[in-house]
């Protein structure tokens, strides 16, 4: 489930607390108390079996004899009592719970399945929410709602804040009093046994009363749900979070590169700038992006330009910058001159821009409005330090009038206490972000840096790719079924080639021999020098043995190299099973960049490429970048860049750039292994040569596992569903019906650009000249978990190109039960059939997800949808104004 009867939960209309009692430090009474004080308008029903009243509050001695059906219940009960009650509580008609109690997990029933098992057991018949077990409970301060333990109230606001912690939770509140941070809501997760983040996350999205999601977590259960909720929220709105577990204290050894450089919470960062979120570490951190993130205006770039009456705090801000990795902005001569007609002329000439202690305030105006107007500046940090030549609210007050106008963000440091007290208040109630240090000014100008970052990756429209490479994808899960069913974990090196090519990755011809002589003759036929190496099951890092020998120039050191390795291993690994070696080519690429490409799996987000530097100091050097897949063009270009070896691959010093699209496609095709091959459980291409000629694959382990009957895809983001392809004939012309990708962005832009005016208005029930950029990403960048869009490509044109000829597209609510559908047809086949081919193949996939409604609108004078729509079975009445139509179907039917 998702947000369904979440309304209940967030926002109901009465409550009952179950287990309420006047022994001292009952968590029931605490929860009562908190109800009455924090002003709930509604119902609050008691229930306690063994008391009439409680401080003169009738009480109820069970959930059947209440009065009315309560919207909300919160349980404070010994844990044992729990699955009971929530059954009475279902049938009473409740369709929310918040259960309190501890012992869930561990606590048992006579039958030895859990607690918390028969809790939700209970639950489900009833379509019932369960936030916790184990939760402080939730707080809505705007509807009067406190059904919590916690020692106090919460302020009214509009920052949603959402926790794993209740001890956290507790301390957190009491600070946000005293700071008077207010919130829209203030939820404590507990142990997440139903509720959790992705539900949370849908539902707060689209509550207009929060505008920033705030989230402490520990942990995450089921991936995919979350991504989904979590890229469809940050669309909406900012969504911060801090996660602990950055420094566990120790790892799991694993057995490649790949899975020892693949840390959990590396991959949790790589989900999180996926989905478009923001990640801070710490709570403090946490507020003050809320706070930076809440006021931005349009973003224009990294470019910072630092204003201050002092110098040494300029430097501070500017330290912290280059520290940071943050672009100081390099102001141009215009600037410069500008900057010169308003300034003294012991200004330092350079950002920071140090306006000396005696400035009038008319100067910080001037040298504000010149940053402002910079074309090289793309945001300002203003700092202030107290003098005794100009009040500070004299200055605020000025210079907010400037800053209401600009069109970059500007942010604040008032630096000192009271005497400055005024003029941050004037700031922060102008949604001018105010900081008390220059650090951390700096510190939420790069929160904003990381949060465009990462929003960027929710707009990227890729090119279209003009290989569409299609692997020999049976050929490499024969590979891997044969070492599973031999029992071994681990293909050997020409089996791991072998499956390199059949996904279109070059590798070094390798061959398996068995012994010296047979390592000889497949030498000669090589071509020397070769390499030679040791094929054992139990020995993945070869070098480490010995079991390597490389530039082997005759048959006399082949053979002697093959002896001593035997020997070698045989002193170092007794008990290793020598299956023989490997021969392979010396690959001469000098000036070639040594790179590692692999897979790991995160017992979480699943599949996780990995990008970075290569070589035999893969580990120690850890310069590595984390991606989910899928991968396309962009985001593979995006992991590239986080890496220290990117820059160095355009080229420096007379060394060449390296085949940059050949790069990118080994990523592209390794990320396609991740989505097709749930066999495959971890991937090192290390090293893979990259220079201007392409990549070569030259060594490569493959670690496999055995997918569990009916197990779901591990993928944490749901991969383009290549099978729902089809070809069909309309008006005797060939067309392809598949569903819309990313890199589709040009093609959907021309599709609206050549549509008449009276086809964009039927379309978007308004007239349009074009679609923005951000809708043609947010339309072609869709979550095939939870939407989908299918076109029509017409044949291809002179230029080769195919063009779009229709679109048919439904989004479906986060329950799965009902799909909002739309659907436009070019104005050249219009009238030919292809709308109902394009509806009837996405009806058949909303019933084949389950969905069971699919809903639409059309305008009153496009007949031609309202009878489509009946054609296809469709109810269609009148909509709620006079000049929509609504059309229903019922896919259970």
């Amino acid at each position: 489930m998702s947000v369904r009867n979440l309304e209940t939960l967030f926002a109901p209309a009465s409550v009952v607390v179950v287990g309420v009692n006047d022994r001292p430090g009952n968590v029931g009474m605490v929860v009562w108390r908190n109800l009455k004080a924090g002003g709930f308008k509604g119902p609050i029903w008691l229930v306690d079996h063994k008391h009439g009243t409680v401080e003169g509050e009738r009480t109820w001695p069970d959930v059947e004899s209440l009065p009315g059906t309560p919207d909300l219940a919160v349980i404070c009960t010994p844990a044992a009592a729990v699955p009971q009650l929530v059954a009475a509580l279902g049938t009473k008609g409740t369709r929310a719970a918040i259960v309190l109690s501890a012992g869930m997990k561990q606590g048992t029933l006579t039958a030895g399945s859990s607690l918390e098992k028969a809790m939700l057991d209970a639950a489900r018949p009833h379509l019932m929410r369960i936030l916790g077990p184990n939760c402080l409970g939730l707080l809505v301060p705007g509807a009067g709602l406190n059904a919590s333990f916690a020692p106090g109230n919460a302020l009214p606001g509009n920052l949603a804040f959402v926790t794993q912690s209740g001890a956290l939770a507790t301390a957190m509140l009491d600070w946000a009093n005293s700071k008077s941070i207010g919130f829209s809501h203030f939820i404590s997760m507990g142990e997440s046994a139903d509720v959790d983040f992705g539900d949370v996350l849908d539902y707060l999205a689209s509550d207009p009363g929060t505008r920033a999601i705030l989230m402490y977590m520990e942990s995450v259960t089921a991936a995919r749900k979350f991504m989904s909720a979590a890229r469809a929220a940050a669309r909406n709105k900012p969504v911060i979070v801090v996660k602990a577990g950055r420094a566990p204290a120790g790892a799991k050894a694993a057995a490649s590169h790949t899975g020892a450089l693949a840390g959990s919470d590396a991959v949790f960062d790589a989900a999180v700038r996926r989905a478009g979120m923001l990640r801070v570490d710490t709570l403090e951190a946490l507020f003050d992006a809320a706070e930076t993130l809440a006021h931005v205006k349009s973003w224009r770039g990294e470019r910072l330009a630092i204003l201050t009456n002092g110098g040494g705090a300029g430097v501070l801000a500017a330290d912290a910058l280059s520290l940071a990795d943050g672009r100081l902005a390099e102001l141009g001569e215009a600037t410069l001159a500008a900057l010169d007609k308003c300034l003294p002329v012991t200004w330092p000439r350079s950002n920071p821009v140090d306006i000396i202690g005696d400035a009038p305030v008319a100067r910080y105006c001037d040298a504000l409005r010149v940053l402002l107007a910079a074309p090289e500046v793309d945001g300002v940090l203003f700092i202030h330090a107290p003098t005794a030549i100009v009040p500070a609210a004299d200055i605020a007050a000025a210079c907010l009038s400037i800053i209401k106008e600009a069109g970059k963000p500007v942010l604040a440091c008032w630096l000192g206490g009271s005497v400055v007290a005024s003029a941050r208040k004037a700031f922060n109630e102008a949604g001018v972000a105010s900081y008390i240090t220059p650090e951390r000014a700096v510190a939420g100008w790069l929160q904003r840096v990381t949060y465009a970052r990462n929003q960027e990756a929710l707009l990227q429209l890729p090119a279209e790719r003009l290989d569409d490479f299609r692997p020999e994808q049976a050929r490499a899960q024969a590979l891997l079924d044969k070492a599973l069913q031999s029992g071994r974990e681990w293909l050997d090196e020409e089996q791991a080639k072998s499956l390199l090519q059949a996904y279109g990755i070059p590798v070094v011809d390798t061959r398996r021999v068995r012994d010296a002589e047979e390592a000889v003759f497949a030498a000669t036929q090589i071509g020397f020098p070769v390499a030679l190496k040791i094929l054992s099951p139990q020995i993945v890092h070869k070098s480490d043995v010995g079991g390597v020998a490389l530039s082997l120039a005759s048959v006399d050191e082949v053979r002697t190299a093959a002896i001593r390795m035997r020997q070698r291993v045989a002193r170092q690994q007794p008990h290793a099973q020598v299956l023989g070696f490997t021969v392979q080519a010396m690959a001469s690429r000098p000036g070639a960049h040594e790179l590692i490409i692999g897979i790991a799996s995160d017992p979480v987000f699943g599949p996780t490429i990995l990008f970075g530097e290569g070589g035999t100091a893969v580990e120690l050097r850890k310069d590595r970048a984390l991606g989910l897949p899928p991968l396309n063009d962009r985001l593979a270009r995006d992991l590239i860049a986080q890496t220290q070896v990117g820059p160095m691959l355009s080229g420096y010093r007379g060394r060449p750039a390296i085949d940059h699209q050949a790069l990118i496609s080994a990523m592209l095709r390794v990320s396609q292994m991740a989505c097709d091959l749930p066999a495959l459980a971890e991937l090192d291409i290390n090293p893979l040569l990259a220079d201007a000629h392409g990549v070569l694959a030259l060594d490569a382990r493959v670690r496999v596992r055995r997918p569990l009957s009916g197990e779901p895809s591990r993928l944490a983001v749901r991969p383009y569903p290549r099978l729902l392809e089809e070809r069909i004939e309309i008006d005797s012309q060939p067309m392809l019906l598949r569903p819309i990708r990313p890199e589709d962005g040009e093609r959907l832009a021309a599709f609206y650009a050549k549509a008449s005016p009276a086809d964009m208005r039927l379309r978007f029930f308004m007239a349009r000249r074009e679609v923005p950029h951000s809708e043609l990403a947010r339309y072609c960048q869709i979550d095939y978990e939870r939407e989908m869009t299918f076109i029509a490509l017409a044949p291809a044109d002179e230029s080769g190109v195919r063009q779009m000829a229709g679109e048919a597209r439904a989004v479906a609510d986060p329950d799965n039960r009902k799909a909002e559908f739309a659907v436009q047809v070019a104005s050249r086949w219009q009238g030919k059939g292809l709308g109902r081919a394009l509806m009837e193949k996405l009806l058949q996939y909303l019933r084949e997800r389950g969905l069971e409604e699919v809903e639409g609108q059309c305008l009153r004078e496009n007949v031609g949808m309202a009878t489509l729509a009946k054609k296809l079975g469709f109810e269609v009445g009148a909509g709620p104004t006079g000049d929509t139509m609504e059309l229903h179907m019922d896919l259970r039917e």
